[in-house]
């Protein structure tokens, strides 16, 4: 059997999904039913328990494969980047209607109709995804009009398929965002997920964590003896870390030093980080 990694591929001893027939051991194997994300964000935890600890994070709209569903919990896999986890059944939603929109902003509001004095009635990051039935107008503010009849202001939205000129001004627009392990929304984002959602935007679908990026993103980079081969967008990679470069000698990064996502000086990083972590494990160019 080939070795697999259990946070990209659904199988358990008493459970599989029916396409790893063969290649993995399990006692049953079933075929997913396919469902939506309907929760502002899905926390999607190691364990079905909620006190375990969350892995990533599914935002508004994500398409998931359920394989199965109880006592309050479903273990399912993300389609956008294949992660498996649990998530609460309250998360899940039928797969129709099909998103026409994302949330380009941060952060923005649903309130329960085109008016922003209304008391909001939920809240969406970067990246969800919502379906947008109309359009409406009120004292010169554009809502987009969703099935429910709540409204999202229309200037946070772009096209579902819309995609960013530069994954590192996405990531930009998350600064002072808190930290969150696992975060990878708007309200709190990890450093993997910061690059995760920012090139996610930008139209290209990246791998969740460090490691996953650190061997599968772009190409590998000599930096030089004194960094002087680095250039915006490149990646720079600690175990169990990874920061993007904004110009030659700047990065940002979501990090637990800051407990936020902040700039910093690389070279001033890697005497920081180093005297816990140790030096850079890599460079890469997306």
């Amino acid at each position: 059997m080939t070795i697999r990694d259990k946070r990209l591929h659904a199988f358990r001893p008493d459970l599989a999904d029916l396409r790893l027939l063969g290649e993995v051991e399990a006692e049953r194997f079933v075929e997913g039913r396919p469902a939506r994300i309907a929760a502002s964000v899905a926390d999607l935890r190691a364990a079905p328990r909620p006190d375990s600890g969350i892995n990533t994070q599914l935002l508004r709209g994500a398409s998931v494969t359920v394989f199965e569903e109880t006592e309050g919990f479903a273990w399912v896999q993300a389609a956008e980047d294949g992660y498996v986890g649990y998530v609460a059944d309250s998360d899940l939603g039928p797969v129709d209607p099909q998103p026409t929109d994302k949330v380009a902003a941060p952060r923005s509001f649903i309130y329960p109709g085109p008016d922003l004095r209304l008391p909001r009635s939920g809240m969406l990051s970067m990246g969800a995804a919502v379906t947008v039935v109309g359009h409406a107008e009120t004292r010169n503010t554009n809502y987009a009009l969703l099935p429910s009849g709540e409204a999202v202001i229309a200037a946070h939205l772009c096209a579902v398929d819309a995609v960013a000129d530069d994954y590192v001004a996405v990531a930009e627009a998350f600064i002072s965002t808190p930290y969150l392990w696992g975060g990878v929304s708007g309200f709190g984002i990890d450093c993997s997920g910061l690059v995760q959602l920012a090139m996610r935007m930008a139209g290209r679908q990246v791998l969740r964590d460090s490691d996953m990026q650190a061997a599968t993103l772009g190409a590998p980079l000599d930096p030089g003896p004194a960094y002087e081969n680095l250039r915006r967008g490149d990646l720079v990679f600690w175990k169990g870390h990874v920061a993007i470069m904004t110009d030659a000698e700047t990065m940002i990064h979501a990090n637990g030093h800051t407990m936020l996502v902040s700039r910093e000086g690389l070279k001033e990083a890697i005497d920081r980080i180093g005297y816990l972590y140790g030096r850079p494990t890599g460079f890469r160019r997306p």
